[in-house]
């Protein structure tokens, strides 16, 4: 049937329909070689499918066809401005959204994409000034409310990141991603100021809502051992050796787990707990990454399985430290060890109170 058979009004409720039902193949298939002789609104519905489609030619072509027939509908701007953004000519996109902007000011949508555009360019002001706009429209967006707190971040402003974050949590979907997101950083944030309590409380609504994050459960352990409630720490460590028992570990909780971090001497310290043990073998259990003034690992101090003590009946673990390729051996240790006495002994060799009982040059392998 020819399309001239068609009202105006049918093929472009037709094709808001199909679009509406995700049917993006379908529109594409049956209305590309026709969209010239439709109105503007329905080359736009066409358009929106290959935007779903990411051909990001064809979405340029036909907005531009679109307004060509109605320079008024501010989604055709802001369609061709996610266009430009996700291409990145990130200037195009800013002209495209503050013409959408010009026909409709009330839509968080618009201000949210010129936002992208600045922050991309990493104008960071400006997209800050934008976002909070976008933020006080009717029925805002949750992008401008996750993305306020990563300009903070980025500018160094972790009071300010941390108080949006705290916004975004509030104002977001429970069910987005973005949610979890800013639970997430509030654990860390909160962590990092060692406001212990309210860290546990982020991380504690994660991993109920997220149960296999692996990641939140290292950081919550992070937190008992900041409030020294070990105890707590213990059946989130099993989980973790559970996952990594079922090979569901990835990136860098794969081999090991990070199970405290603290300052001494204006030096922040990594300590670390590996997953796998080799019987009757030499490995290293837990491990101090010490930093140099550039942040960068200058030693590590830890706990080394002994078998030769073992098998005369002393303790599991002897404490020994790598350093510019000298290995030093100072003290053993019991296999249940308390936390806080490892980490006294760390302090000591940190602080040279402790002289090495053993130390040998590291053959090249």
């Amino acid at each position: 049937m020819s399309v001239i058979n068609y009202a105006q009004e049918n093929i472009t409720s037709e094709l808001e329909k199909a679009y509406g039902e995700e049917k993006y193949d379908l529109i594409i298939s049956e209305h590309s070689d026709k969209v010239s002789e439709y109105p503007a609104k329905a080359i736009y519905y066409v358009a929106v499918a290959y935007y779903m489609k990411a051909n990001d030619n064809k979405v340029l072509e036909l907005m531009d066809l679109s307004i060509q027939k109605d320079k008024t509908d501010p989604d055709t701007y802001f369609i061709k401005g996610m266009t430009f953004n996700y291409i990145g000519q990130f200037d195009k996109a800013i002209e495209s959204f503050n013409k959408a902007i010009e026909l409709d000011s009330t839509n968080s949508n618009y201000f949210s994409g010129l936002g992208d555009s600045y922050f991309s360019q990493e104008k960071y002001d400006k997209a800050l000034s934008v976002y909070r706009t976008a933020t006080e429209k009717n029925e805002p967006i949750d992008r401008p409310f996750t993305m306020i707190p990563q300009i903070y971040a980025e500018l160094n402003q972790p009071e300010k990141a941390l108080e949006a974050f705290y916004k975004s949590k509030a104002t977001i979907s429970k069910e987005s991603d973005s949610y979890i997101n800013a639970l997430y950083n509030i654990g860390l944030y909160e962590y990092l100021n060692k406001e212990y309590n309210k860290s546990e409380i982020a991380f504690k609504e994660l991993i109920e809502l997220v149960p296999n994050d692996y990641h939140s459960h290292a950081k919550l352990i992070q937190v008992y051992y900041g409030k020294k409630e070990y105890e707590k720490a213990k059946p989130l460590k099993d989980m973790l050796y559970k996952a990594y028992e079922q090979g569901k570990l990835t990136d860098n909780l794969k081999s090991m787990f990070c199970f405290d971090q603290f300052e001494w001497n204006g030096k922040l310290i990594f300590a670390y707990e590996r997953f796998a043990v080799k019987e009757g073998e030499l490995y290293y259990k837990h491990i101090f990454y010490v930093p140099n003034e550039k942040g960068e690992t200058e030693f590590t101090i830890q706990t080394e399985n002994s078998p030769i003590s073992v098998e005369l009946g002393g303790p599991k673990y002897a404490v020994g430290m790598d350093r510019n390729g000298t290995h030093s051996t100072f003290v053993f240790i019991d296999e249940n060890f308390k936390y806080d006495d490892l980490k006294k002994i760390v302090i000591k060799i940190i602080d040279k109170q402790i002289e090495p009982s053993a130390s040998s040059r590291k053959g090249k392998k």
